[in-house]
């Protein structure tokens, strides 16, 4: 097949594509890049090889073309290409004495989390990694105290859930070096034992007092809070709406394309692939389908007009809005992130509430209206867990439908009842009688 950078850029994970006329080329996909391939049999012991050309984009479909006639050629001529490479690599001699942290984590970093994290989220680990690994990062690994591993461990105790991201990428990655065999194999991975089970969340201060900001709105909340966001930009105002008509993760709403969605019988379908989900490393998770009902419906009409298939949510700087953007935005709106005096911007009449609390007042909504516990797990993209995970494998579509469109019946309901409610006269009082004329 001819080159088709659209279909490059759109080639799912574990997915390539060939060209019939340069056999052994291929342009495979992983969640964070796209690289240029040459598969061929050994001349030499009649294997199956490959050898990496380079990386698309930075290297074009010619520029593989040429090397890709480079490595054939030394093929032909009874050469085995990936065998000399690995006979003219030097042989690193590391000792227990000389491998440092800072190597352990650059091998885990290369060696697991680039390969099987999208290119944002390994870049955030390998910037939170290296930088919190300072005081320990040039001490050889295998030398690593407890004491040491407690120190490190408690200086980031002030963020808790943090620190607790931090211990288990630390376990992961002395884990895969004891696998690797870089480090002797009775070296103890005190990241495992050290702090288990003690570095929770109790919550944030916000004006001397400790609180645990995840929670759910109230119907009132809401009330006030739904007519109320169009004071914030319509991108943002889009997605808090579309967390509450559908019950999504912030993370998966912004990513929306307008290629996912399809006109089906009984409306409008999103289809969110497995690789957008926060279980697409999980073996039995499958594409999410959405129905959308309400104002998500309307929402996704309106921005498929405006940005056709592409990325319904994109910002000057970006194909699409960050998920913590999102986050920001509500926090400078919330009145505790004011200064003393301040009022530049718009304060949210409903506070302390983060977007993701949206998710879980939607799951609760549907609770409390009715929902089947089944049901309102699907919608959620929650996978059923033990057995039932693994025998009950009903999709639940029709059940969805059913019951988004009674979710976002009840949300304009609660959305409308303010004003209504202002409308209505005073009770024990009667309206004056209109004088004729």
């Amino acid at each position: 097949m001819r080159f088709d950078a659209k279909a490059a850029k759109q080639l799912k994970p574990d997915t390539h594509l060939t060209f019939e006329a340069f056999p052994g080329l291929r342009l495979e996909a992983t969640v964070s890049r796209r690289s240029w391939i040459y598969r061929f049999k050994s001349p030499v012991d009649g294997r199956m090889r490959q050898q990496k050309l380079g990386e698309w984009p930075a290297m074009s479909y010619a520029a593989a073309i040429s090397a890709w006639e480079e490595v054939r050629a030394r093929r032909d001529s009874g050469e085995d290409p990936v065998l000399t490479r690995k006979a003219a690599k030097p042989v690193m001699a590391t000792t227990p004495e000389s491998y440092t942290v800072r190597q352990l984590c650059e091998d885990f970093l290369t060696g697991h989390i680039e390969r099987h994290r999208d290119s944002f989220g390994a870049a955030k680990t390998r910037q939170r990694m290296l930088a919190k690994i300072g005081p320990i990062a040039d001490l050889p690994a295998s030398s690593i105290t407890r004491r040491q591993a407690f120190e490190l461990l408690e200086g980031e105790r002030q963020a808790p859930r943090n620190a607790a991201v931090f211990r288990s990428e630390l376990g992961a990655a002395w884990d895969y070096a004891l696998d690797a065999g870089r480090i002797p194999e009775d070296t103890p991975n005190w990241w495992r034992q050290v702090m288990r089970g003690k570095l929770r969340s109790v919550g944030r201060s916000r004006g001397g007092q400790v609180e645990n900001i995840k929670r759910v709105l109230s119907e009132d909340e809401l009330a006030t809070l739904i007519p109320w966001l169009p004071n914030l930009s319509e991108t943002i105002a889009d997605i808090l709406y579309m967390y509450l008509w559908t019950g999504l993760r912030g993370g998966e709403i912004v990513l929306i394309e307008g290629r996912e969605v399809s006109k089906e019988p009984d409306g409008l379908w999103w289809t969110i692939p497995k690789s957008k989900t926060k279980n697409k490393n999980r073996p039995n998770a499958t594409d999410h389908r959405v129905p959308l009902a309400g104002r998500a419906d309307e929402i996704v009409r309106g921005r498929m007009k405006l940005y056709g298939k592409g990325y319904l949510f994109p910002t000057a700087d970006s194909p699409y809005i960050p998920q913590k953007s999102v986050q920001a935005v509500v926090w400078a709106h919330q009145p505790y992130s004011l200064e003393p005096g301040q009022t530049l911007r718009p304060v949210l009449p409903v506070s302390h509430w983060a977007p993701h609390d949206l998710r879980r007042t939607s799951r609760t909504m549907l609770a409390a209206i009715g929902c089947p516990r089944e049901v309102a797990e699907a919608i959620l993209g929650h996978i059923l867990p033990g057995v039932e995970g693994i025998y009950n494998r009903h999709k639940y579509d029709r059940e969805k439908r059913e019951w988004l469109t009674r979710l976002a019946a009840h949300l304009e309901e609660i959305a409308t009842r303010q004003a209504r409610a202002e409308e209505a006269p005073t009770p024990g009082r009667t309206r004056p009688t209109p004088q004729l004329p």
